[in-house]
């Protein structure tokens, strides 16, 4: 039982590195003593100190004798950083208990292996569902080779997200806007459509300080990159997205008045963007976690092609009786065609309800 409290601290810091850590996983460290915590660590971004050797480095005593608590196996490689697994062998740490093991194939057991090479005493996979729930993008992207994808959308109660004449801000209220925010600075990178750009001009920045204040400077210093999903080129370079140095268009390989900048890729035999292929190739560039916000259309091609790990609906307590539909699917004959889903967490943000789901 002690085992398993302690962990949970380690992944109560590693929560710490929510917004922070990317391209690397969120990791926590804890070090125990003869049931007292002499040192905790997590790993706050890339090419700072890991989780262990942050704990490492705040012990209040000698470590020799104790037990390493983490959240996702010791690198055993040198890096950006020194091999963690080696700083733990020399600080004299006996015994390790880490969630899981490191899905990354340059570690992948490797750092398991040297510590019990140290005699260390090594349990495995102490929380692997706790593990895979802190890091789903790295988990994803290393064992099949595509980003863990959130989709979110927002919805009056009889399942609208504008009017009819295209208007649609703002559904949802301020409170749920800022739940966007962490989304969008917890992502690797954020996927829209040309629709959305011609319609709204949304900036798709991270920019509120309020998403986390302890490390907002952090946060806000780090721009996202985005997507705009335009097979056929016809977003302006005006357009505010645009503004972000990172963003780029996403065009087919023969588009006319491709942006300098555009990332020519694979068009379906439909003429759209063929997402399994873009997806993959996002993989390839290290994006392990990506936020699609877009209208019906892109909404229901990436519903459509499976592509879909977590759906973030937001629902405001408001009905509009007409206006654009959430989704475009293709229309079903039968209802045991309908696809399932399994509602995950649902909690109330401000006046709105937020519902997260995800496929059977």
């Amino acid at each position: 039982m002690r085992d398993e409290a302690f962990l949970a601290q380690a992944f109560r810091l590693a929560q710490q590195g929510r917004f922070t850590t990317d391209p690397n996983p969120r990791v926590g460290c804890v070090l125990v003593r003869e049931g007292r915590v002499i040192g905790e660590g997590f790993h706050q971004m890339a090419g700072g100190l890991h989780a262990e050797a942050e704990a490492l480095a705040s012990a209040t005593e000698s470590v020799v004798g104790a037990t390493a608590y983490v959240t996702l196996e010791p690198c055993s490689y040198h890096g950006r950083t020194p091999s963690c697994a080696d700083a733990l062998i020399k600080a004299g740490v006996t015994r390790v208990v880490a969630a899981a093991r490191d899905p990354h194939p340059r570690n992948s057991g490797a750092g398991f292996d040297l510590l019990e090479a140290a005699g260390i005493e090594v349990i495995r996979d102490a929380d692997q569902a706790g593990a895979q729930a802190l890091n789903p993008g790295h988990e994803k992207t290393h064992t099949q080779g595509r980003p863990y994808v959130r989709l979110k959308l927002a919805a009056t109660m009889d399942g609208f997200t504008g009017l009819p004449n295209g208007q649609s801000q703002w559904i949802t209220s301020p409170a749920a806007r800022l739940e966007v925010q962490r989304l969008r600075a917890q992502s690797s990178a954020i996927v829209t459509g040309a629709n959305t750009v011609l319609s709204d001009d949304p900036e798709l920045t991270v920019r509120d300080p309020r998403i986390d204040p302890k490390h907002s400077d952090l946060i806000l210093a780090r721009p996202k990159p985005v997507y705009v999903l335009d097979s056929q080129s016809r977003t302006m370079t005006t357009a505010k997205v645009y503004g972000n140095p990172l963003a780029r268009q996403v065009c087919g390989l023969e588009a006319l008045n491709a942006h300098p900048t555009a990332l020519k890729t694979k068009l379906n035999p439909d003429g759209q963007i063929d997402l399994p292929f873009f997806f993959e190739a996002l993989a390839a560039k290290g994006v392990l976690e990506v936020l699609v916000e877009c209208g019906p259309t892109l909404a229901g091609a990436v519903m459509q092609a499976n592509l879909v790990d977590e759906l973030v609906l937001f629902l405001a307590p408001k009905f509009m009786g007409v206006g654009k539909p959430l989704l475009q699917l293709p229309e079903l004959d039968k209802m045991s065609d309908l696809r399932a889903w399994s509602l995950f967490d649902t909690r109330r943000i401000g006046p709105d309800i937020k519902l997260v789901l995800k496929p059977d």
